[in-house]
């Protein structure tokens, strides 16, 4: 018995921010000195990253509404009664923050906000917060996958949601790769061959854990127990590099998989030039190179929203509003990410 998903659904926010947004901005570097020419660092920015523009949430909404937003879609999506829902897995990092406010609001826990904003009365659906850094809802779709396989649930609803641009540091460029989204699936069990067929994950916690971090701005004249999202990125870039592809091609050896089957890889959309480093590296496992549109991207629009970016892109590609790229049924896609940690996971779907 495998798990499949039977409805999707995302919310991006309306709220569009362009690379000429930060255009006037304060760039600082880490021992706060002023960078010196702030129009370089935003031209340059699209080359390195990919990202031409990011979303935004509106100022009176919360990672939890986005994630209602989303949750609602994929029930309608898969046409289902949400009180036949046995769990709300609901993958975030930062909790809600509310718009100028700096502290994170985790109690009651935003899977609790997101069932009662779905006005759920069944007790007997759980809903409970999972973190793990950006491959949350991958580690999400995993725990759904055992829950179900063990017998423990039916049908599980598995959130992505993130209001990144609630705790980053305007002084600090890496600022603009950040987003906020939401994205949701509803899973059940399948008696024939497609769904979750395979799947690999694992936490680096020595030297690694500190890449990804809480951390004071780089602004001296800010509070210094005031902390946002920061990252050594070099040593990201390298671990990703290094570690990633070999989780892929774990999931497809688990799976016996031929990596000729692959039709897409919906990888977390964390910077575009170290995703293709990436896919290259994986393939370069195999002595071979990606094919053609084999890694769909959704970041030029919508930016790095951690979490969000993977259930948003597979809704996305659903929905056909991702150019050039669709999913038919038997398609093998492989679901991949690397994050805070720091985490690495994949798993390997049969549509």
């Amino acid at each position: 018995m495998n798990i499949k998903i039977i409805g999707s659904g995302s919310y991006m926010p309306e709220q569009i921010i362009t690379n000429q947004h930060f255009g006037n901005h304060v760039f600082l570097d880490e021992v706060g000195n002023k960078l010196k020419y702030p129009e370089s660092v935003v031209g340059k920015f699209k080359d390195i990253t990919g990202i031409e523009e990011r979303r935004y949430a509106d100022p009176q909404l919360t990672a939890s509404d986005l994630a209602f937003f989303a949750a609602e879609r994929a029930i309608a999506d898969a046409g289902i009664d949400k009180e036949t829902l046995d769990y709300i897995i609901m993958c975030h990092n930062y909790g809600d923050v509310e718009f100028g406010k700096i502290q994170s609001d985790t109690v009651p826990s935003l899977a609790s906000r997101v069932k009662n904003k779905l006005g759920i009365r069944n007790p007997y659906c759980v809903a409970y917060d999972l973190l793990f850094g950006c491959p949350g809802w991958n580690e999400g779709i995993i725990q759904a996958n055992s829950f179900i396989k063990s017998g423990m649930a039916k049908r599980c609803l598995v959130i992505g949601a993130e209001t990144l641009s609630r705790v980053i540091d305007k002084f600090d460029r890496d600022s603009m790769i950040y987003a906020d989204g939401a994205g949701a699936v509803v899973v059940e069990p399948t008696e024939d061959s497609s769904g979750l067929l395979s799947y690999e994950s694992a936490t680096y916690a020595l030297e690694e854990y500190e890449y990804l971090y809480f951390g004071k701005s780089y602004n001296e004249e800010l509070d210094p127990d005031v902390r946002y999202i920061k990252m050594k990125g070099r040593k990201i870039y390298e671990f990703a590099l290094t570690k990633v592809p070999l989780a892929m091609q774990s999931c497809l050896k688990k799976g016996n998989i031929k990596i000729e089957s692959l039709k897409k890889i919906l990888i977390h959309q964390a910077n575009e030039k170290m995703d293709e480093a990436i896919v290259s590296r994986f393939y370069e496992l195999y002595h071979m190179v990606p094919p053609e549109d084999i890694m769909p991207m959704s970041i030029h629009k919508f930016g790095n929203s951690s979490v969000a970016t993977i259930p948003t892109l597979y809704d996305l590609i659903m929905k056909g509003k991702i150019e050039r790229h669709k999913f038919c049924k038997g398609d093998i896609l492989l679901f991949a990410s690397v994050g805070a940690g720091m985490n690495i996971n994949a798993f390997v779907y049969k549509v």
